[in-house]
């Protein structure tokens, strides 16, 4: 008999954390970051001690109290041997969202990682290219903590990394395999972890993997066959341009008794909205657009990246990304051999040192087109660049005004986010932008965000999807997660099961 905890995201949008165990073999569905539960206790100017390990997030319950997590990450005065331990046979990772994988840094290295090509190339490279990372967001590599004075302080290791070992669901390259195992930190030795096959895996379950639709390149969905079948949604849409493969994924699952389903939108009315009404709205505003163009979508969301890409060739524009995005896309190349970076122009920051992953992809052999903020502002109307909120300070040196911001991305769900679309109103009044997509008005005495529909098409299932994929996959059981909205489950559908968060049940 098969039993089933889970220890977050029952409730909450995002933090998936999900253990599935038969006969003593268990393995675990994501072990993602819950970003509200962390917002209650930190922001961007206080954050959890990296010297204190996993001390402060076990003190405010921001993970679960068990023993699975890395030896060199507990502190003396922590003790961790009384608490639960799970045989973890394997992680399985539905995609590269720190909501489903930036706590797994904070794990057992002998747990090794099964996830897609693109999901693997992006964690190593958003890694890489990292300024700084959350403890438990170094999912690809790590560096080992030392216990410095009475034991109570760990300092780390900056001599080293240590590579996790990954199982891909998909055959890979030489040059998946090179990438993967490559340092860019020169002065770091690097241990590059195992690397093999799920079809080689050896494990109590049958682990079958599929690609699935969603904001993110990557990201999977499983099937898990051992005394029951249990199917695992991950984060999933219908109306991208994979949706067909989510459509695949849903008909394989009809034979699953057990349904975990993505939950995010239950609380939501429907929108009527798309990939392609996305397309031809952003269309609609360039062609008419006069002078610069600056396109604002959520970070990793290379569909949409690729839309302003057709948009761009179509009206005669030249896309210009950031040096990030092109570390990044050449990354996914590496998984799928699609030339991400064809007819793309990366912006020239101004800086005076750059990362050893920027000189890697400035000195790569591929011909990459790098273009002068000066240049840019010789000649506006003939760009679009895909900035964000962080990269809008690139206007300083472009220094250019009167051109649009059109902004493509999701909406915020935390105060503390509100007062970034304050900040970036502020920004594009300053250089006379005209903002298409969000606005900031009063509401009572309080200033808000409020955002234009067809902008922005969700990465997540809309309630009527919700319907007929639970309906046509009829599973004897269905667990929700990833919804701050359960109860909806519980009065739409009568098989619904809710596990309290870290008690056990069996199915």
């Amino acid at each position: 008999m098969a039993s089933i905890q889970i220890f977050d995201g029952s409730d909450t949008i995002g933090g998936n954390k999900i253990y599935l165990e038969e006969n003593g073999k268990g393995i675990l569905l994501d072990f993602g970051m819950n970003f509200k539960k962390y917002g209650d206790f930190f922001q961007q100017f206080i954050s959890p001690r990296s010297i204190r390990g996993i001390y402060d997030l076990i003190h405010l319950n921001l993970i679960p109290k068990l023993n699975i997590y890395r030896e060199d990450l507990i502190p003396k005065d922590l003790d961790t041997s009384t608490y639960p331990s799970l045989n973890v046979e394997a992680i399985l990772l539905s995609h590269a969202h720190m909501d489903h994988c930036g706590n797994i840094g904070l794990l057992k290295p002998d747990y090794p990682i099964i996830a897609s090509p693109s999901t693997i190339m992006l964690l190593k490279a958003m890694l890489d290219s990292a300024s700084s990372s959350m403890l438990g967001s170094s999912v690809a590599y790590y560096s080992i903590k030392i216990s410095k004075k009475d034991g109570r302080i760990l300092e780390t290791d900056r001599s080293r990394d240590i590579g996790r070992d990954f199982i891909c669901t998909e055959n890979y390259s030489n040059t998946f395999s090179e990438f993967f195992t490559k340092s860019t930190k020169s002065k770091k030795r690097f241990e590059e972890g195992n690397l093999s096959l799920l079809q080689d895996f050896s494990s109590k379950f049958k682990i079958q993997a599929f690609e699935v639709d969603h904001s993110i390149y990557g990201a999977t969905a499983y099937i898990i066959s051992g005394d029951t079948t249990l199917a695992y949604t991950g984060d999933f849409r219908l109306h991208g341009k994979k949706r067909n493969k989510s459509e695949e994924f849903i008909k394989k699952a009809k034979d699953a008794s057990i349904l975990i389903i993505e939950g995010t939108r239950a609380a939501r009315e429907d929108d009527n909205e798309s990939e392609e009404i996305v397309f031809e709205n952003c269309l609609l505003t360039a062609e008419d657009a006069k002078g610069l163009i600056i396109a604002d979508f959520t970070a990793r969301n290379f569909e949409r990246l690729e839309m302003f890409s057709k948009i761009a060739k179509k009206i005669g524009r030249t896309l210009v990304i950031t040096s990030k995005d092109a570390y990044l896309l050449n990354a996914l190349e590496k998984a799928n051999e699609i030339d991400y970076l064809k007819n793309l122009t990366v912006y020239g920051d101004l800086k005076q040192v750059y990362k050893g992953w920027e000189k890697s992809i400035k000195h790569s052999d591929r011909k990459i087109e790098y273009i002068d903020p000066v240049d840019i502002s010789k000649e506006p109307e003939n760009y679009i660049c895909c900035f964000s909120l962080y990269d809008v300070k690139n206007l300083l040196d472009i220094n250019t005004k009167k051109g649009i911001y059109i902004y493509s991305s999701s909406e915020a769900f935390e105060e503390e986010s509100e007062f970034d679309f304050i900040r970036l109103k502020r920004w594009l009044e300053y250089f006379e932008f005209k903002v298409i997509g969000f606005d900031v008005i009063m509401e009572g005495n309080k200033v808000k965000p409020t955002f234009e529909k067809g902008f922005h098409a969700s990465g997540h299932l809309s309630k009527s999807d919700l319907i007929r994929t639970i309906e046509y996959i009829n599973p004897d059981i269905l667990i929700p997660v990833h919804t701050d909205n359960p109860e909806w489950f519980h009065q739409t559908f009568d098989n619904t099961l809710h596990i309290e968060p870290n008690k056990s049940h069996k199915v």
